[in-house]
């Protein structure tokens, strides 16, 4: 290895998170230094998922009109895009950890909130230094005063309330104060003297991974020293692997990346965790390691008998990346309570594939998803032994699904439960006539019903005002037969509904 000297230092660009409370305009922010400072025929081709990206600012200037590039170097600043949902602290905390520097987003018209005190947490247990971006100065009931006395009383304390934390007023919408943003940013730095060594093994940290159907494992990367090239040998403490692809941040095949650089590569045997560093070389895997990346293998729990205490509900997480996955994992198990106990029996990377519908059967369980499609062998398997999926591509619809769904599991069971095969009249919402074939327990007439549509949601409630065999009134229907039914509500049903008998 070769001995690390001044001379062999060279300045490398900063790494910047931006961090803040939700919907205070952190990824405003970011669309808008991405569109302004990446050539437009690039910006657009920027993979998202990657999570990190470098744009190319000039001190002094704009970049968007051309302002200050005769006189200032283009010097490159890589981003990294952590989510804003609370959920996801522990990714955001991984990426101050990971960031040479951060933006803390403060809202003018909101000041500090809750995922804004977390965030200054974060940056000072992680020793991460920060300017503060105060945001959306347009509005009309912005208040930067406020939002500064704010960030004194939580101590922070900035450039020209008695402390040195950078400072400027900035509307991500719009773009003014963007580029004096950068320039703090740019000044920061130089007060980090960043550096790296050229001829130093390569090293770096572990962004984020996920599977890709076609390609395998992927690792998104942040190269801090050395120089990553297409053919090395790198290893995490849990995973290692040879580069076997390399590229860029918007997507394009490379030879070779110096720091700080972010980057994708395929070639690690198995996915890493999310945070690690890599190094060069072999490295060394342990057996707890070898089993922690194997397939769980594990068997069916036998839930309690009534009388016997609560249920408990087993879970199959699955998520588009490992990072997502972790935040997942944390949510759904938040969820369980004395009611219903939760148990995650498995949770991978990837699309939700027939195993895991295979895991959900033997296990009486339900597949929980983010961002991750069901492949066509799972669909087939899912479909025939009914098992309950939930879905979604927002983490907060997500959340909500499940929550809803364990709210129903605690519910009574149904006394009764009917399929919806026709609707005869629905002239009136207050007497609509339906026709249908009881699928569980007994259907009673003048009973009061749940109406549910789709996977499971409960669209309504309505009530039996009349229970029909054929043309003669009856008092009751068993499992199997076939009803007519009167019903009150103000839900227009629909044939495939099931009406759930509550009493």
């Amino acid at each position: 290895m070769p001995e690390k000297s001044a001379q062999n230092l060279k300045e490398r660009p900063p790494i910047v998170v931006v961090m803040g409370h939700v919907d205070h305009g952190k990824t405003t922010l970011l669309d808008y230094i991405r569109k302004a400072n990446v050539a437009a025929k690039e910006a657009g081709g920027i993979t998202q998922s990657i999570g990190a990206y470098e744009i190319i600012h000039y001190p002094g200037g704009d970049p968007s009109t051309g302002s200050g590039r005769p006189s200032a170097e283009g010097r490159k600043i890589t981003f990294i895009d952590t989510p804003g949902h609370e959920a996801f602290s522990a990714m955001r905390s991984r990426g101050a950890h990971v960031a040479d520097l951060a933006i803390l987003v403060v809202a003018a018209d909101e000041g500090l909130k809750t995922q804004t005190k977390e965030a200054i947490d974060i940056l000072r247990k992680s020793e991460t230094p920060f300017v503060v971006a105060i945001n959306k100065i347009d509005k009309t009931n912005g208040d930067v005063e406020k939002a500064k006395n704010e960030l004194t009383a939580a101590g922070v304390l900035l450039e020209g309330y008695g402390g040195q934390i950078s400072w400027h007023g900035v509307s991500a919408k719009t773009g003014d104060g963007v580029n004096d943003l950068l320039d703090l940013i740019l000044l920061s730095a130089e007060v980090e003297h960043l550096t790296y060594d050229p001829s130093a093994p390569v090293s770096g940290f572990v962004l984020e991974t996920r599977v890709d159907r076609q390609r395998g494992s992927e690792a998104t990367i942040i190269v801090r020293n050395g120089t990553l090239k297409r053919g090395d040998m790198i290893h995490t403490e849990t995973a290692g692997g040879k580069v076997k692809i390399l590229e860029n941040f918007l997507g394009k095949t490379v030879s070779e990346l110096a720091p700080s650089a972010p980057a994708l590569i395929i070639g690690f045997e198995r996915l890493p965790r999310v945070g690690e560093e890599f190094s060069f070389g072999l490295g060394s895997v342990t057996l707890q390691d070898e089993k922690r990346g194997s397939r769980l293998q594990v068997p069916k729990v036998v839930t309690g008998k009534k009388g016997e205490g609560p249920q408990v509900l087993n879970l199959i997480l699955k998520a588009s990346d490992a990072g997502s996955l972790e935040a997942l994992s944390l949510i759904i198990r938040s969820l369980g309570n004395d009611k219903r106990p939760l148990n995650v029996v498995e949770e991978s990377v990837g699309e939700i594939s027939d195993g895991d519908a295979r895991l959900a059967v033997t296990t009486g369980g339900a597949i929980i998803g983010f961002r991750s499609k069901i492949d066509k062998g799972a669909k087939n398997l899912i479909d025939a032994h009914a098992v309950r999926v939930i879905t979604s591509e927002i983490i907060y619809d997500l959340v909500k699904a499940v929550e809803d769904f364990l709210h129903e599991l605690e519910k009574p069971p149904a006394a009764g439960e009917l399929e919806v095969l026709a609707v005869f009249n629905q002239a009136k919402p207050d007497k609509q006539l339906v026709g249908g074939r009881v699928i569980l327990g007994i259907m009673k007439g003048k009973g009061n019903l749940e109406i549910v549509r789709g996977e499971g949601t409960v669209i309504g409630t309505g009530k039996i005002l009349n229970l029909r065999d054929k043309k003669s009134d009856v008092i009751q229907a068993e499992k199997g037969k076939e009803a007519g039914m009167l019903v009150n509500s103000n839900i227009l049903i629909a044939p495939g509904d099931r009406l759930l008998l509550r009493g």
